[in-house]
């Protein structure tokens, strides 16, 4: 009966989250002052007012989601819960990792947020605007994806970015090479070929500088082995060196986000909830569609946390 916590990635974002658990728990609310004071503005404004559009720039959204996952954390542990002894591993989704790493004591809130403000920055920078392109994939075996990604590419980049259950795949990479893909995945049967409202091609070779930048800003941080074991996007594996994490998170830049094999390693190692920790019910969604039997649960607000903390213990 082990339990497993996750952190959401960008997508999840939303005007207002985390309001309730900082009106809540007085704990809540000195994450975000904490993020504020981090970066020298004040973000928490804009994730509880908006607007939406500003929120939503890759540099803002980072860092939010990650305030709003650790500000669930803390609202939890200002009621006796801990992660060591009640948690037996933490995952996120791309930068969901960073929110599981802070969570688990690998870096501070402050250094969190910073990273995530250089990564988020770094990805935006790493290929000029309209270059890059996103596009998921729905209803089409691994296989074929990946032989209309190497077709499409022809001495470009296009590569599985995101493989996500539920049968839904990401692809990443230069514009004109996704779009390509998306079409030769549609004539392989897919169910769905959508190009994404992206402002980069994240998780692909492209994104290479922001990996060279996230190297150097990862030195640069004081870093703990984790209370718990955090699940690697790019190795689906426990990881709890800090040097290791530490490489595996540049990986990640230009790697696949295996977040479907991450549920099924959950289910295989006796893992039998899932708590989404932060904002929105994303991973909870996909989580159902990878493995029936486990359950999930979402804490994002003041009740969610106090009926966590009842099912917990």
């Amino acid at each position: 009966m082990a339990v497993a916590f996750t952190f959401p990635g960008q997508g999840s974002q939303a005007v207002g989250m985390g309001k309730d658990l900082a009106d809540a728990f007085p704990e809540a609310r000195r994450i975000f002052q904490e993020v504020d004071d981090a970066l020298g503005e004040n973000l928490s404004k804009l994730i509880w007012e908006g607007p939406e559009e500003t929120l939503t720039l890759t540099a803002n959204a980072q860092p939010a989601l990650m305030a709003v996952s650790l500000a669930a954390i803390r609202a939890l542990e200002s009621r006796g819960f801990s992660l060591k002894g009640k948690v037996a591993y933490v995952a996120g989704h791309s930068l969901g990792e960073y929110s599981a790493l802070a969570a688990a004591g690998f870096v501070s809130v402050a250094d969190a947020a910073r990273l995530l403000r250089i990564r988020g920055n770094a990805m935006q920078a790493a290929v000029p605007a309209g270059e890059g392109a996103m596009a998921a994939i729905i209803g089409l075996e691994q296989a074929e994806v990946e032989a209309a990604c190497a077709e499409a590419a022809k001495g470009s980049v296009c590569q599985i970015a995101n493989d996500n259950g539920g049968g839904q795949l990401v692809i990443s990479g230069a514009r004109a090479a996704v779009e390509l893909a998306a079409r030769l995945c549609t004539e392989k049967g897919a169910k769905r070929a959508l190009m994404l409202q992206v402002s980069a091609p994240f998780h692909s070779a492209l994104m290479a500088p922001a990996a060279n930048v996230m190297r150097e800003a990862l030195a640069g941080v004081a870093r703990n082995a984790p209370v718990v074991p955090v699940l690697s996007n790019v190795t689906v594996s426990p990881t709890s060196g800090p040097d290791e994490i530490a490489r595996r998170l540049v990986e990640q830049i230009t790697g696949r986000v295996r977040w479907r094999e991450t549920v099924e390693w959950f289910g295989a190692n006796g893992v039998t909830t899932l708590y989404e920790i932060g904002a929105g019910k994303v991973l909870s969604g996909l989580a159902r569609r990878i493995n029936r039997d486990i359950a999930t649960a979402s804490v994002g607000s003041a009740a969610e946390v106090e009926a966590a903390l009842a099912a917990l213990g």
